[in-house]
């Protein structure tokens, strides 16, 4: 998931904002991984010299970082160099990844997002510096400046003040909340931060995006990708909601460290309350058509009646894509090894990450799901594209696969190993990770008790944006769920004095989260604060945004 720092874990639909990525990382599963099938599906011309190991390079990455299956396309000069698959769709089981094997590329739906409205704005449909009121009346911040002032391309920049995944919990883990009501609620996601002033990556405006497409178009959102991009650039096999899934179908099956330990499939996940944020499941044989269309200005493969290239968008669209509306700080890497990854300029652009390696500009986003993370990047200079796609909650994977292709074109006379540098900083963040929970046990009292009996704590807590969360008393056990979110529904233990924590029953979430209770001078519940107890847990968990104070009982029925 996106971190302003370094991060190698990326999971919901959130993008990898790191340009070498370590901050966050899992730990290491001791799970079996099988063989890659390292025959090649399709080649269109010849390896680079470095490249020519390149099927025992990411069977390195897949053993190293417990990746079952990683699918990967590279095309160069409007060519497919490779497209093709490696390890297994599920693990334990013998069907194997290929190049038309779908996974979900969650943010990676950010740049269709951002070709849509610029589609939309050739036509003269929407404009890209419009108010978002202009389409949208009811749309709604909870600062009415923001309200006023936010226009359609601030919907794609992660510049609106909101802090990093505000809002997220109100669709991801799924919800029942409609896309509409997602964006209602926006109205009580708090702002942060100054209107265009700071960076802080989102996913809710993305949803906001969605509506204006399906309002000024007149279909869904899935309708207008599907016949207005899918269709035209040749991705026959994507879809853009997996509820379009059949058995039988190549489908990749993600997987998770279950506690942050225990390799094991995640149940595919249906996202579409935000789809135009991360809802898109793709194979490297049709995003190595998309690398190709961007990487030729908009110009698709067929041509017109008068034998001129087709164009999806327009090179000026292109442009406006792939100029940088929101600089991102620059961190230090958190190891040594990964300074070389260390970009002069960083910033994000509409639905792209821009930065620069090896003298090269690169356009680039990643992408985050329940058991799957891809990344996809150009370098624009060289018409060189490289896209990875992982069924493992692993950055580090598809970072070492991505810089031993980039390496192999920009830096050829150095042949870096990644998997071994990344492998360094997935330790080195777990380490911290370690610190950081050893902290909270020599902080804690463990001779506190609550201050009230358990049974006190158990009621209805309602926050302004995402809702209502129960807390119930079973049996001298107390439980918390959040009332839309049906993932969401684990046990609370005392931790110390009016402290729990709360273990959620799905344990491939790894989301676990201390509860703090305040108390009124009666000593009766004035308020409840969350957050996350791992650093390691996705940002998306946006526990700590939630202002819960208790509901009597004859409103608990009203949300």
């Amino acid at each position: 998931m996106p971190l302003p720092s370094l991060s190698l874990r990326v999971t919901g639909c959130c993008a990898l904002l790191a340009f070498a990525s370590a901050a966050q990382a899992w730990p290491i599963a001791a799970s079996p991984v099988a063989p890659a099938d390292t025959a090649p599906q399709n080649a269109g011309t010849a390896l680079p010299p470095m490249l020519q190991d390149f099927g025992a390079y990411v069977d390195d990455a897949r053993k190293t970082f417990k990746v079952p299956g990683i699918a990967v396309a590279i095309v160069k000069d409007g060519k497919i160099v490779l497209e093709e698959g490696y390890g297994l769709r599920e693990e334990g089981k013998p069907e194997k990844v290929d190049a038309h094997t779908l996974f979900a590329i969650a943010s990676n739906t950010k740049a269709f997002t951002a070709a849509a409205l610029q589609m939309l704005a050739e036509q003269g449909k929407v404009d890209m510096d419009g108010r978002v009121t202009d389409y949208l009346p009811w749309f709604q911040m909870s600062d009415p400046y923001v309200t006023h002032d936010m226009r359609v391309r601030d919907l794609l920049a992660h510049r609106s003040g909101l802090s990093l995944g505000a809002g997220d919990l109100l669709y991801w883990p799924p919800t029942s909340y409609t896309t509409q009501e997602v964006v209602q609620r926006l109205s009580k996601v708090p702002i942060a931060n100054g209107f265009r002033s700071h960076y802080a990556y989102d996913n809710i405006l993305f949803a906001v995006a969605t509506l204006v497409i399906e309002k000024v178009s007149g279909e869904r959102y899935a309708d207008f990708i599907r016949d207005h991009i899918f269709k035209p650039v040749g991705m026959d096999e994507s879809l853009v909601d997996m509820t379009y899934l059949k058995p039988g179908m190549d489908v990749a099956m993600g997987h998770a460290l279950y506690n942050f330990t225990d390799l094991k499939p995640v149940p595919p996940m249906a996202w579409i309350n935000n789809p135009g944020a991360g809802g898109i499941y793709a194979s490297v044989h049709d995003l190595a058509k998309w690398m190709n269309v961007q990487l030729a200005g908009g110009a698709l493969p067929s041509t017109d009646a008068s034998g001129k290239p087709r164009q999806l968008f327009s090179q000026n669209s292109q442009n406006q894509m792939w100029t940088m509306l929101t600089p991102i700080p620059v961190s230090k890497p958190p190891i040594p090894q990964l300074q070389p990854l260390v970009p002069n300029f960083y910033g994000y652009g509409e639905g792209w990450f821009l930065s620069d390696y090896q003298g090269q500009k690169l356009v680039w986003h990643t992408g985050g799901w329940p058991g799957m993370v891809s990344r996809v990047t150009l370098v624009p200079g060289l018409k060189l594209g490289v896209v990875v796609l992982t069924n493992q909650e692993s950055g580090a994977a598809f970072n070492a696969v991505t810089y031993r292709v980039l390496d192999a074109y920009l830096h050829p006379g150095t042949k870096t190993d990644w998997v071994a540098v990344y492998d360094e900083a997935v330790k080195h963040s777990h380490g911290e990770a370690d610190q950081g929970w050893k902290k909270h046990e020599a902080a804690r009292d463990a001779k506190s008790k609550p201050s009230l009996p358990l049974a006190s704590y158990a009621g209805t807590y309602r926050d302004p944006w995402y809702g209502d969360i129960i807390i119930t008393d079973e049996a001298g056990k107390l439980r918390l769920r959040f009332s839309k979110t049906r993932q969401l529904v684990g046990t609370m233990t005392p931790w110390q004095h009016d402290t729990f924590t709360v273990r959620w029953d799905d344990r491939a979430l790894n989301a676990d989260a201390f509860a703090e209770f305040s108390l009124d001078a009666d000593g009766h519940v004035r308020s409840m604060r969350m957050q996350p107890i791992s650093p390691l847990t996705d940002f998306s968990f946006d526990f700590q945004d939630l202002r819960l104070t208790p509901v009597k009982a004859d409103e608990a029925k009203v949300d």
